[in-house]
């Protein structure tokens, strides 16, 4: 058995948005008591994360290495349609990730103590962003 279901998320700008209560209720709402939770972000300048919930710092210094590893207006990018923002957006995606597949059991998702998941917006305007999330059990 399987239902799939599409989120809609809003961002503000760049930020790691927590996207785990979306992803609870979603799974919740399938019916499925046990299975795998697969989530797919149609976007090509944000991304999905499993990271630490409990100190925001962490995501902040993620935020820090990605501006070091992929800045804005870095003059080695040719694309640059959008903005200084939009080739360091898609290197950002392409070295995180647009999917993800989690445990489900007891009609959620079985995340760590300190693990949630994060929607991460690499462009500065905000944007909304669309999840499939396709739960698929018993």
């Amino acid at each position: 058995m399987y239902q799939q279901t599409t989120i809609e998320i809003r961002t503000s700008g760049r930020e790691s948005r927590d996207i785990t209560r979306d992803v609870q209720d979603a799974v919740a709402a399938s019916g499925i008591t046990t299975g795998l939770a697969h989530l797919f972000l149609q976007h090509t300048s944000a991304s999905l994360m499993l990271c630490e919930n409990a100190d925001p710092t962490v995501r902040a210094d993620l935020e820090r290495f990605m501006q070091k590893t992929a800045p804005d207006g870095d003059p080695m990018f040719r694309h640059d349609d959008e903005g200084p923002d939009d080739m360091p957006a898609h290197v950002r995606t392409v070295l995180t990730q647009s999917d993800m597949t989690l445990p489900v059991g007891n009609g959620r998702c079985l995340l760590g103590t300190w693990q949630g998941v994060y929607l991460w917006e690499h462009r500065h305007a905000g944007h909304r962003r669309r999840l499939i999330v396709t739960v698929q059990g018993d």
